[in-house]
């Protein structure tokens, strides 16, 4: 039998030099050696090992190939941690992918597992990982709480504990609360909500803006599930009387998630709620966001300016920060130093210097923007604008080079104009600082599964200012509802924006100190569309409808401030 050095040398002769260097290291098995030394490419090193065992390999593995029932009977714990995984189960034997570096005695531990043979296969180990995790994701060891319904907790499993801290120990507490966080990232809900009421404790998912139920658990078991979400948050378990925030980092299924948890205390408990941020999603590109044609080129200027600011406006949840990361990756290069504070900071950006407001050392935005200042920075990102003082300090910051972003809560664009001035900023200096204000809301995507076309009434098309001639063949689309969307008819979700330049009219505007509709009207005329108008262009690409565009933009409307 070749030893594994003389089948490398025979398929690559010219590593024979470097192959010493690496037989020579020592602390580790000299597969994973060669893995690490990328001296040969993995594809390369997967045939060598191949043949060094005498193991057919597999390059690639499809979820498809993968029978879930086989998946049950294996714990992750035992896959992970030999990187193993069973594909399928024919002619009384089961088919298993393995990384290297492989210790063979593992196989008799399936065997005895499936009670039958197992015919091996080498895989590389980040393909296995991954097929792991999705696998998995798709439901084995917690699929069962919240599919069903049920809190997955019965009388047998739980005994009601004298002291909270012991319940801490109780294995259906602990699989409950992990379920939880397993299934929210699963059908990537952005928070969970655990509600205190007279009669039970209730859980909902915040799915694309909206909440939805759950699960319910008994009464007598609140205090210890809420026990356990503090206690994993590090946060005062005996405290009831007053609110407390925390924040823990946990992995599931492979991806890296941050939590963060508020508690305050109501009258039937402690509500508790976790916000999700999933620390391994990819920033998206500006064209992602819902901004296309001219919004996009403007977009584009607009975040190239030398100076001046930009503000993002919208309610809580409607995607600026996301937007603004957007921006900042698109200008992020070596030449420029940016830098910004934020509360909290979301995603980490390679190449950008982000600052964490901290109230506790007076690290406020206002301090901070004055440090950042002696930073000498290109580019400034300001999370919230909240107060005058932060606000005079980034119009200054503009006013001396600096480009600045920054978000505030207003209904819509021209309303950012009048806020800045309520806050006390002379009008002049909003005139002279403030390049664009871009509105923004997010609306849901119909589910590509079940979306149906029909006929719109003309009532509808008249509520949503769509003429029917522009409708594509007549027909629009509207939402169904499946087991893929839960009932909804929806899944995922896209920005409509509303971009107000600007331009030497609306600043003579600002200078008046007009009212927001006066101001609102005037960008109409230079061309800006509202945020209804884009919903409706949506509406017409068949991305979404013309219930959930009035349902975002229905506030707008009321308030008299959408033609």
């Amino acid at each position: 039998m070749k030893s594994l050095e003389e089948i490398i040398i025979k398929k690559n002769p010219a590593v024979q030099d470097k192959l010493s260097e690496l037989l020579s290291k020592n602390g580790e098995r000299f597969e994973e050696t060669l893995l690490k030394s990328k001296l040969l490419s993995d594809e390369e090193v997967l045939g060598i090992l191949s043949e060094f065992y005498g193991i057919p390999h597999i390059v690639s593995i499809s979820e498809k190939d993968i029978d879930t029932e086989l998946v049950k009977l294996l714990p992750i714990s035992f896959a992970k941690k030999f990187r193993l995984i069973p594909l399928k189960k024919g002619d009384g034997r089961v088919i298993v992918a393995l990384a290297p570096p492989l210790d063979l005695y593992v196989l008799d531990e399936v065997r005895s597992v499936f009670a039958c043979d197992v015919e091996p296969f080498l895989a590389l180990g980040p393909v296995i990982i991954d097929c792991i995790n999705k696998v998995y994701e798709r439901g084995t060891e917690m699929r069962d709480e919240i599919e069903n319904g049920t809190s997955g907790i019965t009388e047998s499993e739980f005994q009601e504990p004298k002291d909270l801290l012991e319940a801490e120990d109780e294995a259906p507490i602990i699989r409950f609360v992990n379920s939880l966080l397993f299934h929210a990232v699963k059908e990537k809900a952005s928070d969970i909500h655990i509600e205190c009421f007279e009669k039970d404790l209730v859980v909902r998912f915040r799915k694309d803006g909206l909440l939805y139920n759950v699960t319910a658990v008994p009464k007598r078991l609140q205090s210890s599930v809420i026990s356990r979400v503090k206690i994993m948050a590090e946060l005062d378990i005996a405290e009831k009387r007053k609110p407390q925030d925390g924040r823990i980092r946990v992995k599931i299924a492979g991806r890296d998630v941050d939590v963060r948890i508020s508690t305050v205390p109501t009258s039937h408990g402690e509500s508790v709620v976790m916000r999700l941020l999933d620390r391994s999603t990819v920033l998206l590109e500006l064209e992602e966001l819902g901004l296309e044609g001219k919004k996009l080129e403007t977009t584009n200027s607009l975040i190239h300016r030398p100076h001046g600011i930009v503000l993002v406006t919208g309610p809580t949840g409607s995607g600026k920060t996301t937007s603004l990361y957007a921006a900042l990756e698109r200008i992020n290069s070596p030449d420029k130093k940016i830098i910004t504070i934020e509360d909290p900071i979301e995603y980490q950006i390679q190449g950008i210097n982000q600052i964490q407001v901290n109230p506790k050392v007076n690290l406020t935005f206002a301090n901070g923007l004055r440090s950042i200042l002696r930073q000498d920075p290109d580019v400034i990102l300001v999370g919230e604008i909240r107060d005058r003082d932060t606000a005079d300090i980034a119009i200054h910051a503009s006013l001396t080079g600096h480009l600045v972003f920054s978000t505030l809560h207003t209904n819509d664009s021209a309303s950012a104009i009048t806020r800045l001035v309520d806050m006390g900023i002379e009008p002049f200096l909003v005139a002279s600082s403030l390049v664009a204000v871009i509105a923004q809301r997010l609306i849901r995507l119909l589910c590509r599964s079940c979306k149906e076309l029909y006929t719109p009434l003309d009532d509808e098309l008249t509520r949503i200012n769509i003429d029917r001639s522009k409708v594509p063949n007549g027909k629009l689309y509207r939402a169904q509802g499946c087991s893929e969307c839960l009932g909804t008819g929806y899944s995922g979700r896209i920005g409509i924006f509303e971009i107000l330049v600007i331009n030497d009219e609306i600043r003579a505007l600002t200078m008046s100190t007009a009212d927001s509709t006066t101001i609102k009207k005037k960008g109409i005329e230079s061309g800006m569309t509202t945020l209804r108008i884009d919903g409706a262009e949506k509406i017409l690409k068949g991305v979404t409808s013309i219930d959930e565009v009035m349902r975002v933009t229905e506030e707008d409307e009321r308030l008299g401030i959408e033609d």
